[in-house]
């Protein structure tokens, strides 16, 4: 009897190491240090007609582009992504009015109504791309990040509700593995024509929400050139990651997607998931996974028109990652070199309607410095070779940009220019095929907000092949260089921003 007993007396204890080597593993699963993510850069099928459809023509337009998305998800999730995003416009596109927007769009309830669509479609109403995306990513197990339509009904006690009785949304949502809405976004800067046909929230809303892998922030598109709410998720909420869909035209030379994002992401010490959609005639295309440290994965492409699926690890919590980059001093070394005095060598030149001040790089190698207002752009620099048919300039620009938006600049640029003739520098330039031995980039900001950026020949990045230092110098780690397009700080003084108007659309009679 007694031997009888042994055995089922071992079999509980087994049982419990057992147990208890699952919680640790489910523990540690659970509070991950890093994380697989993913993007989707989606080539999205447009509306064929600029007439108001029905809601069924709508939704099946919508399904062909989930179809795309859903594939994308199904890859990710096989790969062991936790997070995917998808871009901005991603389901329906963008050739829209106030009016043909319209039978697109869904009532999309706060996340603290606690909701499953795919288990409860019917909960608010009819809801199939809620219900579409809910599913796609409880049957996947993945956080999936979509960019939707939300519509809110008014009355004319609001004074600002718009005369068709409705608030129309650019809108982002979350749904997380379990395919539960866990985050709500409503676009708080709208892009140009955008406001013809989305309103945007009275407050601008700063939405965070949290994972087994990270605390996790989330704006759309042209929000991220602003201070609400990119900067105050980051600088006061202190999210690790941020989720990013956009429709981004890229404008060289500092505001192609890839660079800008890439150096957004160091600028700001946060992993950054951006997912553009893919539209070579919009110049639509750049997405990327980016670290404080630079890019793990990136996509550029304007010669075809297929989507991408790109696929990286990050750390949960870079802030905590000891590759994490310094606190810099912005203008500590640039305050510290002669002041400029004016140099007949000087000239002016436009970059995207912004007024430079520019010095050209005569010599294969030196230090210069050029100046502008209160802004002084410092240079060293060393050429791999000069060449005779290449030409770069140093510029400055300090004030208040005002075309698609108002916003405050400071810039410190090393570019080359299109041609060797100077009115040609600050043109859009690809390719070039002068390397540096080194360079060494500051300037006296007046804004702790500076993103460094590092072009080579063909739009490509550069991680792990520059760094800032302490003292705010942005300087090369490789000799030579692969061929540079441009080094650049691009600075965001967003105290000096004018005050956000509010000409809010309503609907034409």
């Amino acid at each position: 009897h007694s031997r009888n007993c042994e055995p089922a007396a071992m079999v509980p204890s087994r049982i419990l190491v057992h147990a208890v080597v699952l919680a640790l593993a489910v523990l540690q699963a659970v509070a991950s240090d890093t994380f697989i993510a993913a993007v989707y850069e989606h080539a999205v099928i447009l509306p064929r007609t600029a007439h108001r459809v029905s809601p069924d023509d709508a939704l099946a337009l919508m399904n062909r582009n989930m179809d795309v998305l859903e594939g994308a998800i199904k890859e990710a999730a096989q790969q062991g992504a936790r997070i995917i995003v998808t871009p901005e416009d991603g389901i329906y596109g963008w050739l829209f009015t106030r009016e043909t927007i319209y039978p697109y769009l869904e009532d999309i309830p706060d996340p603290e109504v606690n909701w499953i669509p795919c288990t409860d479609p019917m909960r608010f109403g009819r809801a199939p791309v809620q219900e579409r995306l809910s599913c796609m990513a409880r049957n996947n197990s993945i956080y999936v990040v979509a960019n939707i339509g939300d519509k809110k009904p008014c009355n004319s006690s609001d004074p600002k509700c718009p005369s068709d009785g409705r608030y129309q949304y650019n809108t982002d949502v979350v749904f997380d593995s379990e395919g539960k809405l866990v985050a709500r976004y409503h676009k708080y800067n709208l892009f140009m024509s955008e406001a013809n046909h989305f309103n945007y929230p009275k407050e601008p809303e700063v939405i965070t929400f949290e994972t087994p892998f990270g605390k996790f922030g989330i704006f759309t598109c042209f929000d991220i050139l602003f201070r609400e709410p990119a900067v105050v998720l980051v600088s006061e909420l202190q999210v690790d990651t941020v989720l990013f869909p956009t429709a981004w035209m890229n404008v060289l030379p500092f505001l192609t997607a890839v660079e800008f994002h890439s150096a957004w992401a160091m600028g700001m010490g946060v992993n950054l998931l951006a997912s553009n959609t893919h539209n070579t005639i919009m110049s639509m295309t750049g997405s990327g996974i980016y670290a404080p440290d630079g890019a793990r994965a990136y996509y550029y492409n304007m010669k075809t028109e297929d989507g991408h699926l790109l696929i990286a690890k990050l750390d949960s919590h870079p802030r905590l990652s000891p590759a994490s980059p310094p606190a810099v001093s912005w203008s500590s070394y640039a305050s510290t070199v002669e002041s400029c005095s004016p140099d007949e060598n000087d000239f002016s030149g436009l970059i995207f309607h912004d007024q430079f001040t520019f010095t050209e790089l005569t010599k294969p190698e030196g230090s210069i410095t050029v100046c502008q207002k209160d802004l002084r752009c410092h240079l060293s620099y060393k050429m791999a070779e000069k060449r005779e048919d290449e030409v770069y300039v140093l510029g400055a620009f300090d004030g208040l940009h005002v075309v698609e938006g108002q916003y405050y600049l400071q810039i410190c640029t090393l570019l080359k220019c299109k041609s060797t003739d100077l009115s040609t520098c600050g043109q859009p330039v690809e390719t070039a095929q002068t390397k540096f031995d080194m360079f060494s980039l500051s300037g006296t900001f007046g804004t702790n907000y500076v993103f460094p950026e590092v072009l080579y020949s063909g739009v490509q990045l550069a991680p792990g092949e520059f760094e800032v230092l302490k003292d705010g110098r942005l300087i090369s780690k490789k000799a030579p260089t692969k061929p540079v397009v441009t080094v650049t700080l691009f600075g965001r003084w967003y105290e000096k921003d004018p005050l956000k108007q509010d000409p809010q659309p309503t609907a034409s009679p």
